[in-house]
């Protein structure tokens, strides 16, 4: 069982920074591949950014080149730097975890195992 929980979320005008962190509970955490997904107000939840166990990182092109994802297995936490904010990236960023989680962006995200909370991201123009 993984427990996960996001912070780091707030307001923020465009053109600023925020950086995302998500606490994992659980012995198993460095064994599952991590992401970001994020909803924005009637919308569907989508894929952000991803990092394997073994560190490889993935983007939707959308955030490349502003958005760096990244790992620390030995404090069971994964952030999501976030730059050059757009008012577009204005959502709710949800932390999960699955083995095979880059394959769900295929099958389908509601398989994903593991999901967190939420954090609030809001970007002014």
């Amino acid at each position: 069982q993984v427990q996960l929980v996001e912070s780091g979320g707030g307001l923020v005008q465009a053109g600023g920074s925020l950086r995302l962190s998500c606490a994992a509970s659980g012995r198993t955490f460095r064994n599952y591949t991590m992401g970001w997904f994020r909803q924005a107000p009637g919308k569907e939840r989508d894929f952000v950014a991803a990092v394997r166990r073994s560190g490889g990182t993935y983007y939707v092109d959308s955030v490349k080149g502003r958005f760096t994802i990244s790992r620390d297995n030995a404090k069971n936490a994964v952030y999501l730097q976030m730059n050059s904010l757009k008012p577009e990236d204005t959502a709710v960023y949800y932390c999960a975890a699955d083995q095979f989680l880059l394959n769900r962006l295929s099958t389908g995200i509601s398989f994903i195992r593991y999901w967190g909370k939420g954090t609030l991201v809001t970007v002014s123009s």
